[in-house]
């Protein structure tokens, strides 16, 4: 079994013709577009985690659906274990973190996101009915 270390979430809005998903720039270079997510808390679930820091890094309340995919990586010589849940956009809050954030099209995140194993998790979000 996979120790988890970090929680994120692939948010959706359903306010137009068509979803838009949340993306935010990585806070270390080279500042790619990525998914919000970041380290489990002591006593922290992860969606709990995913739930916080979206509202952090974003200034976005979502709700918390399912759980959508894992991904794993090499991170200055430690493995990362994220899992990431599909969420729904409810509104805005305070920002904690000063990261450009943007709502993109489908089409936009296979463009924007550098990491085919996150244009997936997006894919999958996209594939949920509204």
């Amino acid at each position: 079994m996979i120790h988890l270390t970090h929680g994120g979430g692939v948010v959706r809005r359903d306010d137009g013709t068509e979803p838009r998903f949340l993306l935010v720039r990585a806070s270390r270079p080279p500042h790619d577009w990525v998914l919000p997510k970041g380290h489990i808390e002591r006593g922290e679930t992860p969606d709990e985690t995913a739930h916080r820091e979206v509202a952090e890094e974003a200034g976005v309340d979502a709700a918390v659906d399912e759980a959508i995919g894992d991904q794993s990586f090499e991170l200055r010589g430690r493995m990362v274990h994220v899992r990431y849940f599909f969420m729904r956009y409810s509104g805005e809050v305070a920002r904690q973190e000063s990261r450009e954030v943007r709502w993109c099209s489908l089409a936009e995140c296979e463009q924007m996101l550098p990491i085919e194993d996150l244009r997936a998790l997006v894919r999958r979000a996209a594939a949920v009915q509204p």
